[in-house]
């Protein structure tokens, strides 16, 4: 099976990525699924992912595609982590406050920013749920997965 171009699999990573965001923001003011600190995280990890990826499609040199790309492959894979932890650690805690995605998210002051799409509205256990009986964070673990093997399959594609 051959594999899309570099340029085209980025763009499309990257329009996965906000689509992701989207369905959040959506079911956050639609179903009510109320974003914990490590929701919002995973939030501004798939905008990054979704920049880097567009700007990866942009450039001309495919030596800096391949550079590029071994970042993305650490920023899925953080994804990967906060997601693991969201679900094993933090869920299981009535209370998530001041862990390392609070800090980051002061830390960027997103919240304070644009806090329709960043503000925490729910703690880690009250945030725990499921959509089409998966485990929401699984299913960004899942992107950020797919993020990071598609990153690492064009950075290890000869050209």
């Amino acid at each position: 099976m051959k594999l899309p171009g570099a340029r085209v699999g980025f763009l499309v990573m990257s329009a996965a990525c906000v689509a992701a965001v989207g369905a959040a923001y959506w079911t956050q003011h639609h179903l009510d699924m109320q974003p914990c600190p490590w929701c919002i995280l995973q939030r501004v990890q798939l905008l990054v992912l979704a920049g880097l990826g567009l700007l990866i499609a942009l450039l001309p040199s495919r030596l800096l595609q391949r550079v590029l790309s071994v970042l993305v492959v650490a920023l899925a894979m953080s994804g990967v982590a906060a997601a693991l932890w969201q679900h094993f650690v933090a869920a299981k805690s009535n209370s998530c406050a001041l862990t390392l995605a609070d800090r980051i998210l002061t830390w960027t002051g997103l919240d304070q920013r644009w806090p329709e799409l960043f503000e925490v509205r729910a703690t880690c256990a009250d945030a725990a749920v499921n959509l089409l009986n998966v485990p929401y964070e699984f299913w960004s673990l899942a992107l950020f997965a797919l993020v990071g093997v598609w990153a690492l399959t064009s950075a290890m594609r000869r050209q």
